[in-house]
């Protein structure tokens, strides 16, 4: 099933030991003293709303290649789409999560989130009027909360993607209907949004983000997972490293489709039923309360615990038998009493405590660059083995 979209709305303690593949971090800063120094010598773009700040800190070594013969680490992938923190405390409880275990993120941040309501009209999205959302726009409070958590994810070293605008996913106006030249004039919007949020807000005591967008921003996930095929090649013409858009595939190595990796949501074992179905929160309630958001709450205890060991199931099988990289997606959202929110805790808690040494929680940003540095002919051997096809060397 697909995503509809309805959603919307402390540095790391200690070092990763990561194996030889080179991907891991070798040390950890003191927090404070990271975003001191890179706060210090950030350089305002703009009206001030970016800055260039120099490397991204808390970043790994350059990746090495796999030797012959040598298992790959086990890469996994925690997404969140929208990346808004809306007075719920999401943002930053699942930033904390990742500070006490070891985890890099990529946050898909909906560019309308830098607008203000009041600013609607500036938004021209295609084939629909100016000023209109599906998803609405964020308070005031909303969106300094929002830029806060976003300034700050990054210091501690998560990606900062897109997940575009509006969120249009159906009628005339969605976005299964875009051309790719609609694309890239949504994907430019998003970009001005984030860059020009001092202007439109009006905000002049908050600290700027201290990257440049538009050399951080290298990949997105489109609304509802449509519209991928026009995507891409908007994607690949604006120099985009990857896309998450696709509706899902079974858990394989990746790809590239016109030079831009294809990222997709898994399919994944559901406990208890026959099927699979995507690895991301809104599928979960989608088959679990049939859309409803709000179930009757004697049913949460049990589909909070399937959907952490659906999360779990994916996870193993990937890990157990042909490591491909595992992808999760996320909303900050409440939904049926936050048991999804709760799923996904444990789930990342539990995959950080299973690690041994090639258990990898890091960005899609990250896993480019592993997957970049690789021989082409050994991922091409990756790629030969089916989902649930056990690894094993070659010769």
């Amino acid at each position: 099933m697909r995503d509809t979209g309805i959603g919307r709305r402390g540095l790391l303690g200690a070092a990763l030991a990561l194996g030889a593949a080179g991907c891991g971090l070798t040390s950890e800063a003191d927090p404070v003293v990271v975003r001191a120094k890179t706060m210090a010598k950030a350089r305002p773009i703009g009206d001030g709303s970016t800055a260039d700040a120099g490397p991204q800190p808390l970043q790994p070594p350059p990746p090495e290649r796999l030797e012959p013969g040598q298992k790959p680490p086990q890469f996994v992938v925690f997404s969140w789409d929208g990346a808004g923190e809306i007075g719920n405390g999401l943002f930053p409880r699942f930033r904390k999560l990742a500070r006490d275990h070891g985890a890099r993120m990529t946050f898909f941040l909906t560019g309308l989130y830098c607008l203000p309501e009041s600013r609607r009209t500036l938004y021209r999205p295609p084939n629909n009027r100016p000023g209109a959302s599906a998803i609405g726009y964020l308070a005031d409070d909303h969106i300094r909360e929002t830029l806060r958590n976003v300034r700050e994810a990054w210091l501690e070293g998560h990606e900062i993607g897109t997940h575009f605008n509006g969120h249009f996913c159906s009628g005339p106006g969605s976005v299964a209907r875009w051309t790719p030249a609609q694309w890239e004039e949504e994907i430019a919007q998003a970009v001005s949004f984030v860059t020009s949020w001092r202007t439109n807000t009006g905000f002049t005591d908050l600290e700027p983000l201290p990257f440049d967008y538009r050399k951080e921003l290298v990949g997105g996930r489109a609304p509802c997972l449509l519209g991928q095929e026009n995507l891409l090649p908007a994607a690949a013409r604006l120099g985009w490293r990857y896309d998450a858009s696709s509706p899902g595939a079974r858990q394989v190595w990746p790809r590239k489709r016109m030079g831009v990796w294809d990222f997709p949501l898994q399919l994944i074992p559901l406990p208890g039923r026959s099927f699979e179905l995507l690895s991301m929160d809104y599928n979960l309630l989608a088959n679990q309360s049939r859309n409803s958001t709000k179930a009757p709450p004697v049913h949460y205890p049990g589909w909070r615990r399937q959907a952490t060991e659906a999360y779990l199931a994916g996870f193993r099988r990937a890990y157990e038998t042909n490591r491909a990289p595992f992808f999760v997606g996320n909303h900050f959202e409440q939904w049926n009493g936050g048991i999804y929110m709760d799923a996904v805790e444990e789930a990342i808690k539990r995959i950080a405590d299973e690690k041994r040494g090639d258990v990898r929680l890091v960005s899609f940003r990250q896993l480019c660059d592993w997957l970049d540095a690789q021989d082409p002919a050994v991922l091409e051997g990756l790629r030969r083995l089916k989902a649930g096809q056990k690894w094993a060397p070659i010769g």
